[in-house]
């Protein structure tokens, strides 16, 4: 199976799912393995973060494109993933997708009941609330100002896309049950790809790993909180929060570098946080990756940490292509969501969607 997900920490999550039910993965960053169809074929699932969420609908499409034509003809077992909150190039991308492989239609679930995200009536809820009454009113990128996903995805019938209602993970094992075809193309979130797994029966006899292995006790360790939805963690670690002038570009990055290397240095950990949300905008939300991803690259350069923990796709994918990490090695899943990897230098990479909550990773560290 192919998952091609529009971020890295989407990708992870995928998987970490895989990983769970016994699969063996392969996790490529930036399409670095998308020439390899041979690697394809001996991995049970292969998982592709392209990042499409943070490029313009062109470059997306673009890109979708371009990674199915050098995957055809492994792409008779796809899966797209898509982010839980709406976020993304998701019509554009999903009927790229279907032109390339000849998927006659998609069902587009991005509901994920397990973590209190619904569909009912249409209509997207986060914990009982529309989700544009939430803190996703303020993505820098893909704001929801609708919670109905019609009006959200206008031109999702046209283009022949499903967006079926699903209060609980048994409305999304029937709705995968009841479209199982290869005319159908499934994409949305981990409920969803948990739910095609159980139904294409790819779970191994050789049974799940373990969620967690053994308590790392490395103190060197960098934190990136990069993500607007971010609620930053009490680890104890000394904090280096952006100065409101690198936020709001009237400040060049060069004495923050300075100050967080000597912090670094003298504690050995670092957390670093972006306190300010007055921005909104797509320049914006680069410019924040991009600076956060240059601060991390500056930092690993001079000493790398045990641990890179990154909360925020974007931030991930933009700081991982700085480091020149194209391909991680699968660990082991610490929570739904937050996956521990392994880069080519030997640290150890943590990534967790930035609305999703650490689960064990306090207890963890």
């Amino acid at each position: 199976m192919i998952v091609i997900a529009d971020d890295i920490t989407g990708a992870a999550e995928m998987a970490g799912i895989a990983h769970q039910h016994g699969l063996s993965v392969r996790l490529s960053i930036a399409g670095s393995l998308c020439c390899d169809r041979g690697a394809a074929e001996r991995t049970d699932v292969l998982v592709i973060a392209t990042d499409t969420r943070s490029m313009t609908e062109e470059e997306a499409v673009n890109e979708t494109l371009r990674i199915t034509s050098h995957l055809s003809p492994l792409t008779s077992h796809l899966f797209k993933k898509t982010d839980s909150a709406l976020r993304g190039h998701v019509v554009a991308e999903l009927s790229a997708l279907m032109q390339a492989t000849g998927y006659q239609r998609a069902v587009y679930l991005p509901a994920n009941p397990s973590k209190g995200r619904i569909i009912r009536n249409g209509c997207y809820l986060i914990d009982g609330k529309p989700i544009h009454e939430t803190a996703f009113s303020y993505d820098p990128e893909f704001p929801a100002k609708t919670s109905v996903l019609k009006e959200r995805f206008p031109d999702a019938e046209a283009h022949h896309i499903l967006m079926p209602d699903a209060e609980t993970t048994a409305d999304i094992q029937q709705i995968v049950t009841a479209n199982n075809n290869p005319d159908t193309l499934m994409a949305g979130a981990a409920d969803l790809f948990e739910a095609v797994l159980k139904t294409r029966e790819t779970r191994k006899t050789r049974g799940t790993r373990n969620t967690r292995n053994t308590r790392d006790t490395r103190k060197s360790t960098l934190f990136l909180c990069g993500s607007t939805q971010s609620k930053p963690l009490d680890l104890g670690f000394p904090v280096t929060p952006m100065p409101l002038a690198i936020y709001d570009g009237s400040e060049d990055i060069a004495p923050w570098l300075k100050e967080a290397e000597k912090l670094y240095e003298q504690q050995g950990s670092l957390m670093i946080t972006i306190p300010h949300h007055h921005r909104t905008g797509k320049e914006v939300a680069i410019h924040l990756r991009e600076t956060t991803a240059r601060l991390i690259q500056h930092l690993v350069a001079k000493r790398a940490p045990q641990q890179l923990i990154i909360e925020g796709g974007a931030s991930a994918f933009a700081t991982l292509q700085h480091l020149g990490w194209n391909e991680l090695e699968m660990v082991c899943q610490i929570a739904p969501g937050v996956i521990k990897t392994k880069a080519p230098n030997g640290t150890f990479v943590i990534m967790k969607p930035g609305s999703y909550p650490w689960g064990h990773l306090t207890s963890y560290l």
